[in-house]
């Protein structure tokens, strides 16, 4: 099961990048702020624990710019562990300067913002709660400042713990709202990156659609004409046997051609009248098994289908057929001696496996597959897989591929009746 925790964010990288800037301006600033503080404010601080986690600060800052520099790329655990490191490092250097009293306490805040930001919400809980904890410890652990608070009165002690609730406060109110908020945009980028894929697809199956139906007008006049040609060589060669044998071969080869080409215009988009019968999904699927094994006779199909009774009705839709056929053929092509079909079906929806035992699939040709014109054959064209996507799109379905145990590729379909089934 997949978990977020250890993902990968392809953004990561760039934020790692960003960190390692923030930090770098921090070392600056605690340099500077012990400086001022010793020098010109003339406060007695431990210097030497001060400057060995300054320096520690600055090794794991060295440390961050060489992983960036790694091709590896940055879990979001990976990220959190830094945002924990500097978290303890803030508390260190706040123990030695006034704990709680010290005003640079709100600067806890930092790595929350940037973890709620950024990060899953199982890590901005965490960090909130590591940022609460480290905070109320310095209230009651710390090395206090000299002479800083000679002028307060007890009031003091009241003070430094309202401003203990109003952190608790506002980091429950960063965490709740601004992890809502990074997830809302999140969510945004997903939907337009996946409305630009879709237009890009729609671009490419507007493209193939028009040539689809160009080459359909343009071969429907000489297919008619040899059609009449096969018609008048049987009836001038009556009496011979052999050359009308070979007319009515060629007249069913010439049908089955514009049956192709009647498929192709229907997968460009255009209606037909015959649209689509009411069949039984069993049946269906056992016609479209069998029209495999009469064009691949050398392959061997093993099929095996089960679901609730009676098997629902479908419309028999050809393009729905020769997406099948597609993937069908695929798996043919990886290994002809062994094709499995697995069918199941209940009252909503269609599930299919078509199983083969070939090489399998490299996880480059798993990412790219279905994409228009990729393909892993010396003479394939990379468009069945792809119109076989588009189809299964159009009907409301899903296309998935895997890699078998034991060797082969795994092809799983789902189809809802609500789009393939006859209307009530």
């Amino acid at each position: 099961m997949h978990n977020s925790q250890f993902s990968f964010d392809p953004i990561a990288a760039l934020n790692l990048q960003r960190l390692f800037m923030l930090r770098n301006i921090a070392i600056v600033c605690e340099l500077a702020a012990v400086t001022i503080v010793t020098q010109v404010l003339a406060i007695s601080l431990p210097l030497i624990p001060l400057a060995v986690i300054i320096a520690i600060h600055a090794v794991i800052n060295v440390m961050t710019f060489l992983r960036i520099k790694r091709p590896q790329p940055v879990s979001s655990s990976e990220f959190f562990v830094q945002q924990v490191l500097d978290t303890l490092i803030l508390t260190a250097l706040l123990y030695f300067a006034g704990g709680s009293t010290n005003p640079f306490v709100s600067l806890f805040l930092l790595p929350l913002v940037i973890a709620a930001a950024i990060l899953p919400q199982s890590f901005a809980w965490a960090m909130a709660a590591l940022t609460a904890g480290c905070y109320t410890l310095l209230m009651f652990f710390y090395l206090p400042l000299p002479n800083a608070h000679l002028k307060h009165d007890a009031d003091f002690d009241l003070h430094v713990l309202g401003m203990w609730f109003g952190f608790l406060l506002t980091t429950g109110l960063i965490v709740f709202f601004v992890v809502r908020m990074a997830n809302s945009l999140r969510e945004r980028d997903r939907i337009l990156t996946e409305a630009r894929e879709q237009a890009l697809r729609d671009q490419h199956l507007v493209a193939l659609g028009t040539l689809a139906t160009g080459a359909a007008h343009e071969l429907g006049t000489p297919l008619a004409t040899m059609a009449v040609l096969a018609s008048e060589l049987k009836y001038d060669h009556a009496t011979n046997a052999d050359v009308v044998e070979k007319a009515e071969m060629l007249r069913g080869q010439l049908s089955r051609c514009k049956s192709i080409l009647s498929d192709i215009t229907a997968s460009a988009g255009q209606a037909r009248p015959e649209g689509g019968s009411g069949v039984a999904i069993n049946d269906y699927l056992e016609t479209v098994v069998k029209l495999l094994r009469s064009s691949r006779p050398h392959a061997k199909i093993f099929c095996q289908l089960n679901g609730s009774q009676p098997p629902p009705q479908i419309l028999a839709d050809r393009t729905l057929t020769q997406a099948l056929i597609n993937i069908l053929n695929n798996a043919a092509d990886a290994s002809i001696d062994n094709v499995e079909v697995e069918g199941c079906w209940d009252s909503e929806r269609l599930s299919m496996a078509i199983c083969d035992r070939g090489e399998g699939l490299s996880p480059m040709v798993l990412a790219a597959a279905g994409t228009p014109f990729f393909t892993t054959k010396p003479d394939g064209q990379g468009l069945g897989l792809y119109l076989a996507r588009a189809v299964m799109d159009r009907f409301g379905g899903q296309v998935q591929m895997l890699n078998r145990e034991g060797g082969g590729t795994q092809v799983l379909i789902e189809l809802p009746f609500s789009t393939i089934g006859v209307p009530s």
